[in-house]
């Protein structure tokens, strides 16, 4: 039985008028980007590549050497293939435009290199997450604000997973789809065709360590979940938490959940902890396209409009009737 593989995959999306061939060329770059990034993760501390790299992002958070080599590997691959007017990283201060000595593409190329990076020295899972925008017309240079559009906008979002197998998981708008690296011949092939997230679950995956934190409608809302089958919601339900955004959405893309990472006041000047354009809106495209759903406890988060390159936001995403139900907890509460 004849397999197919992500370069086969992405032709047939083509010639379905789904993508076109830059954008075809596009995902097979970063697809090959993410192939180095994960042997460069596989090597560990054979490879040189534990521990800080004694450098900080925009964020104010220490980077880890693998942090700098993925995004490094990342901007490379796409410095040249005629597809990218732009990257912009999350471990960037300002977008990055293709050289001048290169052709100028139609798309914005945005991701978070190495997510989870925290937990690359204890040989947890981690990824790379990267969405994909159009470039305004007519605009020779584009420029941080040229980024700045709602996820609706997205014309594909993927992940790659660097756990005991690689996997890509990609969307180009049609269907969330796996691909696991062939590490024998280095190509990806398509191991699950229309992944869906089942609408009910039992799993929640939070970091309860700032539960003090919180608002009173996600209090409420976890005691109800922590009250089990005598409580309101009259099921038990169960916890996971990875602490590394890649793995626990692609736990609940395999066999159900809801991820949250709500707002709280432990630093009321940011408005959530994960990233809207790296993170954020890549995964709830993924999410949506698998049948889930996904909001910032209030409104949908692929219809918000974004105001800054490196603005944050609240995170509930996964299974659809779970993230309703905690979205309502939030919305009752304002009314």
């Amino acid at each position: 039985m004849s397999r197919t593989s992500l370069t086969r995959f992405l032709i047939e999306e083509q010639h379905a008028k789904r993508i076109n061939a830059d954008l075809r060329q596009l995902v097979a770059v970063v697809a090959r980007a993410c192939t180095s990034i994960s042997i460069a993760v596989s090597k560990g501390a054979l490879g040189g590549v534990l521990g800080d790299a004694g450098t900080g992002n925009v964020q104010g958070e220490a980077q880890k050497k693998l942090d700098v080599i993925s995004n490094e590997i990342l901007l490379e691959a796409n410095a040249w293939g005629g597809h990218l007017a732009a990257c912009a990283s999350e471990e960037m201060d300002h977008c990055q435009p293709v050289p001048s000595e290169y052709p100028l593409g139609d798309f914005l190329l945005l991701f978070d290199p190495l997510d989870g990076s925290s937990n690359i020295d204890v040989n947890v899972s981690v990824g790379t997450i990267f969405s994909v925008l159009r470039s305004p017309k007519g605009v020779d240079k584009p420029g941080d604000e040229h980024f700045l559009q709602p996820g609706t906008q997205q014309v594909a979002a993927g992940y790659c997973i660097y756990g005991p197998s690689t996997m890509l998981i990609l969307t180009v708008g049609h269907g969330t789809h796996a691909f696991t690296l062939d590490r024998e011949t280095g190509e990806f092939v398509l191991t699950q065709r229309g992944m869906q997230v089942p609408a009910d679950t039992k799993e929640f995956a939070i970091n309860m360590s700032n539960q003090r934190h919180w608002e009173a409608p996600m209090q409420g809302y976890v005691a109800d979940l922590l009250a089990g089958k005598d409580g309101v919601r009259a099921k038990d339900f169960n916890m996971r938490w990875i602490a590394s955004m890649v793995a626990d959405v692609h736990r609940i893309l395999t066999r159900g959940g809801i991820f949250i990472y709500p707002w709280d006041k432990k630093d009321p000047s940011k408005a959530g902890k994960l990233r809207l354009m790296y993170e954020a809106n890549p995964m709830a495209l993924l999410v949506e396209q698998a049948g889930g759903a996904a909001t910032d406890g209030r409104e949908r988060i692929l219809d918000i409009a974004p105001t800054q390159l490196h603005q944050r936001v609240p995170v509930f995403l996964g299974s659809k009737n779970e993230v309703a139900e905690a979205t309502r907890y939030h919305r009752d509460h304002d009314a």
